[in-house]
């Protein structure tokens, strides 16, 4: 018996009980039940949490297996996104959400827009989670309504064979529900702050959680200057308060991602404390620059250094900050990620200059020498300049070949007159490859893209503005939105649907039956599209 069929039967029991409860129907509150499969945040994270580790042990057998994610900053955003992916792929399988601390910083701040800083309200990551799960239960209450009534029609109908057909498709079901790998940027404090916000961010619904080994108060975006990073006794203090806190929460098998802005980061806030040669906090103070000096060379207010038996001093900017060396960032990050996987975290994120799956293997490589299974996140950020890299990848594997390349101005690469060139179809075949070359060659699990929803929405505004006030007026609405969303399918061309006009006509019928006043009849306008 199906679960739907197993909630009708178990409801007659409840409902026929009751001599008051006469016009409640089993079926119809069996339909909400259906259509409400998770009933809290952590419902969600512990269902998502088992997707995640499913596929992560999928991925380990297979390196075609990687998963996917776009950023989204708006619930609906998240919920198109998940509809799209079901119409054109039949399934979300290794599909996920990401939530960028950048865009909650730029776009849900009470503040307003903000610089990647930390420094919007601590609630507003929550609350997208929150609110990107509403949106994505909403799609599944909308779809499956959408069954119910064409269940309905054909009882009515008398079909018997398409009954069971619905029937079946109502039974074997595929949520919108999918993890979110979700931004906790630097933990917004001290541990204790980290495990308080980890709880609000799992109660919503995260199963995984990405936090960075910059200083809180002083975290900047990963492809901007200035990052300043932590000693591995602070970081693995927030890693083991993310733990604690899936621990308590039941979410057993909740994923913990440690990014490292190491090679990027050329500034540490403390000296770490050493208790032994050779340990954690030994290793990076030995990255420091540092000079030797003599004791009578000692001014007032100096930090010493006791370095092999010599007297060193770590340069100090004016800031108060102290400088790493140059060229240390690869060989940082890769103590980073081999330590964070010592303190817990389940999957690394290093952040890279440029996207280049040489890079990002050198560095997997010599993590996976100590930690063979360790598996990467990573950003294929909008912050690259991916065109103009990939050309610039491919003109200068072609000289290194030897092959002839004066046709080309290597610092002009991005220019709209090499669109149609040889190179320029080479290094896009470069970029259509690049996530499985990565996963590949890396063992990059989980690609994502920060901020792609930012740019769409920028991009597709722009189109329109330019067009409807210009000289196309309503035909750039017409020709450059609504027949596109007619012809491609896309649902909320029925917008009155998508806010869930028919799922409130359901709710009406349960409520009153016949007596229900319903807004989708004959003259709803939105029936211009119903055979679409």
């Amino acid at each position: 018996m199906s679960t739907y069929q197993e909630d009708i039967k178990a409801l007659e029991g409840v409902i026929g009980g009751n001599e008051f409860w006469n016009e409640i129907r089993p079926e119809a509150a069996a339909r909400m039940r259906q259509q409400n499969k998770f009933k809290t945040g952590l419902d969600i994270a512990r269902y998502t949490a088992d997707i995640m580790r499913a596929d992560m042990a999928e991925f380990d057998k297979d390196k075609t297996k990687y998963t996917q994610s776009l950023g989204c900053w708006h619930g609906f955003v998240g919920q198109q996104k998940l509809i799209s992916i079901k119409k054109h792929f039949g399934s979300t399988k290794r599909k996920y959400l990401y939530l960028s601390g950048w865009m909650v910083a730029a776009l849900r701040s009470e503040f307003g827009p903000l610089p990647d800083q930390s420094m919007h309200e601590k609630t507003s990551v929550a609350s997208l989670v929150n609110e990107l799960y509403t949106f994505l239960r909403q799609a599944d209450a909308r779809e499956l309504g959408g069954l119910f009534r064409e269940l309905d029609a054909a009882r009515e109908a008398g079909d018997e064979a398409k009954a069971k057909e619905i029937q079946d498709k109502v039974d074997n079901y595929e949520t919108h529900i999918v993890p979110i790998i979700a931004d906790i940027d630097a933990g917004f404090g001290n541990a204790e702050a980290t495990y308080l916000m980890a709880k609000q961010m799992i109660e919503a619904g995260a199963c995984c959680l990405q936090i960075e080994n910059q200083v809180a108060d002083e975290k900047q975006c990963g492809h901007q200057d200035g990052k300043v990073t932590v000693p591995h006794a602070d970081f693995h203090a927030k890693l083991r308060a993310l733990r604690y806190a899936f621990l308590e929460l039941g979410v057993d098998n909740g994923v913990i991602v440690a990014r490292t802005d190491s090679e990027g980061a050329g500034l540490t806030k403390e000296i770490a404390v050493v208790d032994q040669p050779g340990d954690q906090g030994d290793v990076y103070n030995s990255y420091l620059d540092v000079e030797e000096v003599n004791v009578e060379d000692v001014k007032n207010g100096d930090v010493l250094l006791n370095r092999d038996g010599k007297l060193v001093r770590p340069k100090r900017l004016a800031s108060g900050l102290y400088q790493f060396r140059q060229g240390t960032g690869h060989e940082r990050c890769v103590f980073d990620c081999i330590e964070a996987i010592n303190a817990g975290a389940d999957l690394l994120w290093i952040e890279t200059a440029v996207p280049t799956v040489h890079e990002i293997k050198d560095m997997m490589d010599e993590v996976r020498k100590v930690h063979p299974d360790a598996k990467l996140v990573y950003n294929n950020s909008p912050s690259f300049n991916w065109t103009l890299s990939f050309r610039q990848q491919t003109y200068d594997a072609w000289a290194a070949e030897g092959k002839d390349v004066s046709a080309y101005d290597r610092d002009r690469l991005m220019a709209a007159e090499y669109d149609d060139s040889e190179l320029a179809a080479a290094a896009d075949a470069r970029v259509r490859t690049f996530q499985a070359d990565c996963s590949r060659e890396a063992n990059v699990f989980h690609h994502l893209i920060t901020l792609p929803t930012y740019h769409t929405t920028a991009l597709s505004v722009d189109n329109l503005a330019k067009e409807y006030f210009g000289d196309e007026g309503m035909l750039g609405y017409v020709a450059g939105v609504q027949r596109k969303e007619i012809r491609q399918g896309i649902a909320c061309v029925k917008h009155q649907n998508m806010a869930g006009s028919d799922l409130g006509d359901d709710h009406k019928e349960y409520y009153a039956g016949d007596r229900a006043l319903k807004a989708g009849g004959a003259k709803n306008t939105s029936n211009q599209f119903n055979n679409i």
